[in-house]
């Protein structure tokens, strides 16, 4: 097994770095879909060239590489323990060369580990079987989707929906609620697992198994196949869109699995992916430890259209939009100006912040000046050389997480602008309106296409709180997002949302009986 450690380092760059061609044919399926000159438009736009950018750089395509998930099957009298070892040493290269973020923290001290390697990080799977190779897969999950997983126990009373019973039209309608909750926080389009029965383990691990199945494979049962039909055909039809902003596509897939259960219990489990869909696999020789072939067809093959951004149309969204270009520090006059959907193109200084910074700023002073700043909800994959720090990756992380601090923080230093993605809440929103503030909403994943924006790391304070969470001073040129909540009260999240559960409630009745 002398290639096998180089083999799993060439797995983990390749899932990390070059979507597999399935997701691509979705993503651009998606794009034909979606009308250019709108928001989501310009959304799936970016997207499809920060997919492209990943793939030239070979750079992950977000900067949340998520958990790294092996699943992993191995013929009898394979030494599974020095596979594991084997796994752990290419996580840690692969950490240290910035294909991977460091995302394992401990969870009592906060401390990360900065390797990738701690309790139950990686997760690996193992089971034998009687093959003559080495089947691993292996699946890069972020938290923004994976916090937008959830699990249902039927019967239940669904919001929109009405109850959802103990049959395959109760499963339809926590499915459909499914997608409804996750809104525009997963990063839309996505990509849904569903696990029927289990327990409450198993169950999500059957739902994230699923997201292991080709986005083009039919299912062979039956019901459940028609299930996926019914869920693709219907669950665009809510209208939330491309991270939120409304639009035609908000779902690129739907794979169900279904298992025994107790008579007392009915789970219905959903693992939610985004659309930087990162999974990949392949299959090893166990004599040697190296790749005989390749599991998904790998990215390369299937080429992503190389058109010029899109750029959004006034007379295309609900109300006209414009591209206004500011320089920091911002003044609030320069904020009142904006309204929801005008496009913002930052330059100058930004600083990243996220749960921890959010929260030690509650109760101290901050270690630059932030009035007239912009807040950038971000956890950067970084790397350090001769010359000093360089950004790797840089997208937005989901911003529901700060909506206990945000409007504290607004109101104390004087923060104009916050960027995030997926929207957040009232207090936020009450902030803006007071403080005179606004939310710009960047494109969750594009991790290439905002690293590209950043000219300079211009400094870093709270290194003790880990690379993702530390504060990054940053010059950025030509940094564009989006309006969804400004300074007059207006959010396009809560219209979105507003519409999509009103849409929700046509799929009241009954299908399947």
């Amino acid at each position: 097994m002398l290639q096998f450690e180089q083999s799993i380092y060439e797995l983990i760059v390749e899932t990390s770095t070059n979507l597999p061609g399935d997701v691509r044919r979705a993503v651009k399926r998606g794009a034909l879909a979606e009308n250019r000159d709108t928001r989501a438009g310009l959304a799936l736009s970016t997207i499809t060239t920060n997919i492209k950018m990943a793939e030239d750089q070979i750079s992950p395509i977000c900067q949340d590489t998520g958990m790294p998930t092996f699943i992993i099957h191995t013929p009898v009298g394979v030494n599974q323990i020095e596979m594991k070892k084997g796994i752990l040493t290419a996580i840690k290269r692969a950490t240290k060369e910035g294909k991977l973020r460091p995302n394992s923290v401990d969870s009592l001290t906060g401390e990360n580990s900065g390797d990738n390697l701690g309790a139950g990080t990686p997760v690996i799977h193992f089971e034998q079987w009687e093959e003559d190779f080495i089947d691993i897969r292996l699946i890069l999950k972020g938290g923004g989707c994976e916090n937008k997983n959830i699990q249902y126990s039927l019967p239940a009373e669904l919001e929109g929906l009405g109850r959802a019973g103990r049959d395959l039209d109760g499963i339809r309608k926590c499915i459909l609620h499914a997608v409804y909750q996750a809104q525009g926080q997963g990063c839309s389009a996505g990509f849904i697992g569903v696990g029927i029965g289990g327990d409450r383990t198993t169950g999500y691990e059957l739902a994230k198994q699923q997201l292991f199945r080709s986005a083009d494979d039919v299912n062979p049962v039956n019901e459940l196949r028609q299930l996926e039909e019914y869920i693709m055909d219907n669950a665009n039809k809510l209208g939330i869109g491309t991270m939120g902003f409304g639009g035609e596509v908000t779902l690129l897939g739907c794979k169900v699995g279904a298992a025994n259960r107790l008579p007392a219990s009915f789970f219905v489990s959903v693992a939610y992916n985004c659309w930087a869909f990162r999974r990949q696999g392949v299959a090893i020789d166990p004599a040697n430890g190296e790749i005989k072939n390749w599991l998904y067809e790998r990215g390369s093959e299937v080429a992503m259209d190389n058109e010029p951004a899109a750029s959004v149309k006034a007379d295309a969204a609900p109300q006209a939009s414009r591209e206004v270009v500011l320089q920091t520090p911002i003044t609030e006059e320069q904020i009142r100006s904006l309204r929801v959907g005008d496009v913002v193109v930052i330059k100058g200084e930004i600083h990243t912040g996220r749960d921890a910074l959010h929260k030690y700023l509650m109760d101290h002073d901050a270690p630059v000046d932030l009035n007239g700043a912009v807040i950038y909800h971000c956890g950067p994959v970084m790397l350090k050389d001769e010359e000093g720090w360089h950004v790797k990756a840089a997208g937005p992380t989901t911003s529901i997480r700060e909506e206990p601090y945000q409007g504290d923080i607004i109101k104390k230093f004087g923060i104009r602008a916050v960027i995030g993605k997926g929207g957040m809440g009232q207090k936020t929103l009450a902030a803006l309106k007071e403080h005179g503030g606004v939310y710009l909403n960047a494109i969750g994943g594009a991790a290439q296409y905002y690293a590209e924006c950043i000219k300079k790391v211009n400094g870093v304070d709270y290194m003790e709180f880990g690379i993702p969470e530390a504060m990054w001073h940053l010059e950025v040129d030509g940094f564009a997002a989006i309006v969804t909540m400004d300074s007059h009260g207006e959010s396009l999240h809560a219209d979105v949302e507003k519409s999509s559960l009103e849409k929700l409630a046509a799929f009241k009745e009954p299908v399947f009986k």
